[in-house]
């Protein structure tokens, strides 16, 4: 007679409360904070119950780079009836809302490809509402990736401008230490990086993200 093994643990959590864990740590101590062992304790179970829903740190980075773009596919960006141009803004805006709020998950969506289902709709999404908007299908695939990249990059160079852990300052305040900063130029050496230093300082605001949105839109835009 066969014998029964040993039933795993028990599933006493939801996807959603490690994932909120995995986030807080993140938040807290940066991308190292967010262990499996570190998970567990946030949330008071031992490690083996993490792992019956992730078997390892990768796994929970994925879930949550999909959790977050999840969140970002939704609202006016999903609304059929506005106009391309602001879906596709509202969506950019959104993006830098959530992983400017949570430093250390923008870091970790840097670090891995985003190939999973949500990550693979958003760029359904993107296409389908650029081809619609006539787009040729090719362009609008370059396009897509153009998009992505000038979001995300200009994210993580405003996330790695702060070096501690835990949300960003207030823009205002991020602003006015750059401009101390750059006013440290030498004129003598560095004339035109010393002229252009009050327009330096602002690189990490919402207007210049936008300057720089609104003109890639110009280039996509087939009209």
């Amino acid at each position: 007679m066969a014998t029964r093994g040993r039933p795993g643990p028990r599933r006493t959590l939801s996807e959603d409360e490690i994932l909120d864990a995995a986030l807080v740590l993140l938040d807290e101590g940066g991308p190292a904070a967010a262990s499996i062992r570190g998970i567990a304790a946030k949330v008071g179970v031992a490690p083996n119950a993490v792992y019956t829903y992730f078997p390892d740190k990768g796994a929970v980075v994925r879930a949550l780079v999909e959790k977050l773009l999840g969140e970002a596919d939704a609202g006016e960006f999903a609304d059929e009836g506005k106009p391309w141009r602001d879906r596709v803004e509202a969506l950019a805006v959104e993006l830098r809302r959530r992983l400017v709020a949570h430093p250390g998950a923008a870091a970790l969506l840097m670090s891995g490809p985003m190939d999973g289902p949500r990550a693979t709709a958003l760029n359904e999404r993107l296409l389908d509402l650029l081809i619609g908007a006539g787009v040729e299908p090719a362009d609008a695939a370059r396009a897509t990736y153009l998009l992505i990249v000038y979001v995300l990059g200009a994210i993580a160079l405003e996330v790695a401008d702060e070096t501690g852990p835990g949300p960003l300052p207030p823009e205002d305040d991020r602003v006015a230490r750059r401009r101390a900063g750059f006013a440290q130029i030498p004129a003598e050496v560095f004339p035109r990086s010393a002229a252009a230093a009050p327009t330096m300082s602002r690189y990490i605001t919402t207007d210049q993200y936008l300057w720089g949105l609104h003109r890639l839109l110009d280039g996509i835009d087939p009209t």
